[in-house]
């Protein structure tokens, strides 16, 4: 005999919990509490076990007679159908806990722990607040391909291509450590790449002949704003490294008596450690910014406080304040200046200026065999260019290499 409605919503609850059979082991438990519930006792490896589907009327008859004849086949099958039951709902929580931005605050904590440059963590958080909200809380392996494609759209609508196409590759990478820790199948981001609109190249304003080098170096001179600034701003010439490279340098990476600033690994573009020759002049200004910040740990501190290096829009401010727009020169527009200069010299090796620049070669049987690193003609190069920097300043007319013949290479 088996159940109806009309019985069920008859049953009153009594003193003791009792059962209401129906057939095939399913019956309905109607607890002192009022609740009826749906459950199912069978046999499996000589235990007696109880599976239990849902309560009364959420699971009304037909669909609780369907979950009985489902859990029959499986023991017919030899399987354990409470046991599995208890792992999908053990990998249900797993895959609610395993949320995007879980995860990905698990991959930033991996990128901290390698030592990524403090520039590149910010600008990961900085995307990462922008995706959590549509994606953070949806578990990573349940995300599509269009939630993705949302978010890239949300950043593009605001005209940021390069920001969208950055977006795109961090989410990648925290799909990349889904799938490496299991938690993930692919990488859904990897498929847009053809959705995204390319953005325009964009090259650093920069000044690149001689005669407004010089009087950009003149404008320099004339900088009336703080002496920590001056100071910088004197100083990016010289070593043309890039601006966080300069910002972030400490005295502690200063060897003054080899003249050389080594740069850390993980405070380079490229993670390889960078040396930049010290020329007599780099040393002149050295000596003074060390009366004014070598008590502390870098030599460019932040106004506000020591522990934190100077701001990235500080020697691009100065620039403006000398009447420079991001059109005319950047900060990072210096490097191109030594590029250019340095190569039309015809005196210098254009390995040696690669080199300096901190450019990794592409190609790594080039890198196998130029482990010398030109180092003693980039010594010679960052003096000459000192002295030649201080020609234009100065008004020199030079029409041609002030040295004659190229120096010896290595290469």
């Amino acid at each position: 005999m088996t159940l109806t409605h009309i019985q069920i919503s008859n049953a009153k609850p009594m003193e003791k919990a009792y059962k209401m059979a129906d057939s095939d082991a399913l019956y309905l438990l109607v607890r002192p509490n009022g609740a009826k519930l749906w459950r199912m006792n069978y046999r499996h490896l000589e235990r007696q076990k109880t599976l239990y589907f849902g309560s009364w009327p959420d699971v009304g008859i037909s669909a609780a007679r369907e979950l009985r004849d489902a859990a029959r086949k499986k023991i017919v099958s030899g399987l354990d159908p409470a046991a599995e039951k208890k792992v999908e709902r053990i990998t249900r929580k797993i895959a609610e806990d395993n949320t995007f931005k879980t995860i990905a605050a698990e991959w930033l904590a991996k990128n901290e722990r390698e030592e990524r440059a403090a520039v590149t963590l910010r600008k990961i958080r900085w995307l990462l607040d922008i995706a959590n909200p549509l994606i953070g809380s949806r578990p990573i392996s349940k995300i599509t391909p269009q939630e993705v494609l949302a978010v890239l759209r949300k950043v593009e609508a605001n005209g940021r291509y390069e920001s969208a196409r950055r977006m795109r590759s961090v989410i990648s990478r925290v799909f990349r450590y889904a799938i490496a820790t299991a938690r993930a199948d692919r990488d859904l981001a990897a498929d847009l790449r053809g959705a995204l609109t390319a953005p325009k190249v964009k090259h650093h304003a920069a000044i690149t002949t001689r005669k407004e080098t010089g009087a950009l170096l003149r404008a320099i001179e004339g900088y009336t704003g703080h002496e920590i600034t001056a100071i910088a701003l004197r100083l990016t010439p010289h070593v043309f490294v890039r601006p966080g490279e300069l910002r972030q340098a400490e005295w502690t990476e200063i060897d003054v008596e080899d003249a050389v600033w080594t740069i850390p690994a993980d405070k380079m573009k490229m993670r390889r450690q960078h040396c930049v020759p010290l020329s007599r002049q780099v040393l002149e200004m050295l000596e003074v910014l060390h009366g004014l910040t070598g008590h502390g740990q870098f030599l460019f501190p932040s106004f506000r406080t020591s522990r934190r290096c100077m701001s990235e829009n500080t020697v691009s401010a100065a620039l403006r304040r000398l009447g420079y727009s991001r059109e005319e020169m950047t900060a990072h527009g210096f490097r191109s200046t030594a590029a250019t200069l340095l190569n039309q010299m015809g005196m210098w090796h254009p390995d040696a200026i690669e080199r300096q620049l901190a450019h990794l070669d592409a190609n790594a049987t080039r890198r196998i065999y130029t482990r010398g690193e030109y180092w003693d003609e980039r010594v010679r190069m960052m003096q000459h260019w000192s002295d030649y920097l201080n020609e234009l300043r100065d008004g020199a007319q030079i029409l041609r290499p002030a040295f004659g013949k190229p120096a010896n290479s290595s290469g």
